[in-house]
C-alpha cells in the first residue's frame, strides 16, 4: 500500500489556492514531500479562469458587484465560480503508478476514485466514457462533460482539469455541493441578456450539484470523508494527515504575490 499525504486547508482566496497547488506540484516534483491529495474551499467565492481562456471572457462590473474574486488556473478548461463546493487536488509526481502514463490513463484512474467518493455520498453517478460538445461557444465549464467525468441522470456532477510537466502532474477538480449553478453567468460576458439566460438554461439541463440530486445538503466534511475512503479504496493508498511544509508555505506566498494576484498572470490572455 502505497503511502500519500493528506492535507485539509480551511476556505482561502482563490490566489491562495491556486498557489499552494502550484507549490506542491514544484516541491513533489522534487521528491521533496509525499504524493498529495489536497481538499479545500474558498472564501469569497472565486471565478477561476482556464489557462488559455481570454480574460476578455470576465465580466468586471457584475462580479465586483457581487464581492467575487478572479484567477486564472494552471490547467486548461473553462471558467468555474468555486462557492458551495468541495475542491479536490492530486499531485505526485510522474513517476507515481496512478499518475503514470498518458493523461487519460491517469485521469481515468483518479476519475474511478472520483466515482467511488460519490457513490459514498448515495449517488447513481457513471463515468463519461467520450468527449461531448454541442458546438455551442460557451465560457463555462460545468456545461460541456468531458472524457471520464463524473455524470449523473447525464448531468456533469465534477468538472477537473490536469497540468502536467516533465516531472509532475497536477489534476484538482469541483464537486458542487450545493447553491445555484447560475450564478456562474452573472461573473461572465455574453453578448447580450436573452444570451445569459439561454445559458443560465443549459447549465441547469447539464450540471447538477449533489443537494439537487440527492434532495437534501451533504456537509464539506461529510464529503471530504467520502473522497478519502474512496481514493484509499480505490487507488491502494493509505493516506497520512499532514500539513504544508514551511518550503511550500513560503513558495506559495512567493506565487500569490508574483504571480496568482499579478494581471501579467490572470489577464496574460
Amino acid at each position: 500500500m502505497t503511502t500519500w499525504r493528506l492535507i485539509t486547508t480551511p476556505p482561502a482566496r482563490g490566489a491562495w489556492n491556486m498557489a499552494v497547488d502550484e507549490a506542491i506540484l514544484e516541491h513533489v516534483e522534487c521528491e521533496d514531500v509525499l504524493p498529495t491529495l489536497r481538499l479545500y474551499a474558498w472564501d469569497p467565492p472565486c471565478l477561476s479562469l482556464g489557462r488559455a481562456q481570454p480574460y476578455a471572457d470576465v465580466d468586471l462590473i457584475r462580479l465586483e458587484s457581487h464581492g467575487w474574486d478572479v484567477v486564472r488556473r494552471m490547467t486548461g478548461g473553462r471558467a468555474i465560480l468555486h462557492t458551495d463546493e468541495l475542491t479536490y487536488s492530486v499531485t505526485g509526481p510522474i513517476s507515481e503508478p496512478n499518475l503514470a502514463g498518458s493523461l487519460l490513463e491517469s485521469y481515468n484512474r483518479l476519475a474511478g476514485a472520483l466515482l467511488a467518493a460519490v457513490q459514498d455520498l448515495g449517488l447513481l453517478v457513471e463515468m463519461k466514457a467520450d468527449k461531448a460538445d454541442n458546438g455551442v461557444p460557451n465560457p463555462v465549464c460545468f456545461e460541456v462533460p468531458s472524457t471520464y467525468e463524473i455524470t449523473v441522470g447525464g448531468k456533469k456532477l465534477i468538472g477537473s482539469a490536469q497540468a502536467r510537466r516533465k516531472d509532475g502532474v497536477l489534476q484538482h477538480g469541483s464537486l458542487p455541493l450545493t447553491g445555484d449553478l447560475t450564478r456562474i453567468c452573472q461573473a461572465l460576458v455574453f453578448p447580450d441578456e436573452p444570451a445569459r439566460e439561454a445559458a443560465m438554461h443549459r447549465l441547469l439541463a447539464r450540471a447538477t450539484t449533489i443537494e439537487s440530486v440527492l434532495g437534501q445538503a451533504v456537509a464539506w466534511e461529510t464529503a471530504a470523508q467520502a473522497f478519502v475512503r474512496a481514493f484509499e479504496a480505490q487507488l491502494g493508498l493509505h493516506l497520512e494527515a499532514g500539513e504544508l511544509s514551511k518550503p511550500e508555505l513560503a513558495r506559495a506566498e512567493k506565487l500569490v504575490s508574483e504571480k496568482y494576484v499579478h494581471p501579467s498572470w490572470t489577464e496574460k490572455i
